[in-house]
């Protein structure tokens, strides 16, 4: 008697420990990945994450993962949240660096940064990084499509960074710092010469030396 009881005991334990580890809610591949493209679909981006990321968690060596990873990484672009979206961009190039999607990937980190570029008088890190990126890309691609949406996006980086360097020279202008001012004017003129500020650029500098002669 005490050893059926025992018996009984340990197999309770046994198929209750089973029952435990296997995943809540268990869906197949398709159906993870039918509900993650619904949802991102109906801009539902955060249901949406959590779909893909059931999908790359349990079955990360299915083809799908690799969609999984994609769309986990736009739906935090969609969702503004910038800085897991390139996280998760990055971690994709990492893992698939040969994947077909690369180009469109690389032009997606760019544009995390690109949207995060803030006003002239701000910090310009945001406006470097993807500056930087969009380089790469069209370095990396410069057939590819996404290339040619990053030369676009060029030009607005050059104008933020061209005029955070005038915002600086200006100030320094101001507060009669001239030979700091200079130093920053030239940087316009050498590092961004085709952005549109060049003819107002050279009139301070003209100044600055006049005011650095006295």
């Amino acid at each position: 008697m005490k050893r059926i009881l025992t018996i009984a005991i340990i197999s309770l334990l046994v198929f209750s420990s089973c029952a435990w580890l296997e995943p809540k809610e268990e869906k197949s591949i398709q159906e993870l990945a039918s509900s993650g493209m619904n949802e991102f679909k109906k801009e539902n981006y955060k249901t949406s994450i959590e779909y893909f990321e059931k999908l790359r968690d349990w079955y990360p060596f299915s083809k799908y993962a690799i969609l999984a990873e994609l769309k986990i990484a736009d739906s935090y672009y969609k969702l503004k949240e910038y800085e897991e979206a390139v996280s998760a961009y990055e971690e994709f190039v990492n893992l698939h660096p040969r994947n077909e999607a690369i180009a469109y990937v690389i032009y997606q980190i760019g544009l995390s940064y690109f949207e995060q570029i803030d006003t002239v008088d701000r910090d310009q890190t945001t406006a470097q990084k993807a500056l930087d990126t969009f380089k790469k890309l069209i370095k990396q691609f410069p057939e590819n499509a996404y290339a040619n949406r990053a030369r676009v996006k060029l030009k607005k980086c050059l104008k933020s960074l061209s005029g955070h360097e005038f915002y600086v020279g200006f100030f320094y202008y101001k507060n009669k710092h001239y030979k700091a001012a200079l130093s920053r004017f030239e940087a316009v003129l050498t590092n961004y010469p085709d952005v549109g500020i060049h003819h107002k650029t050279l009139q301070y500098i003209a100044l600055c030396k006049e005011y650095i002669k006295e």
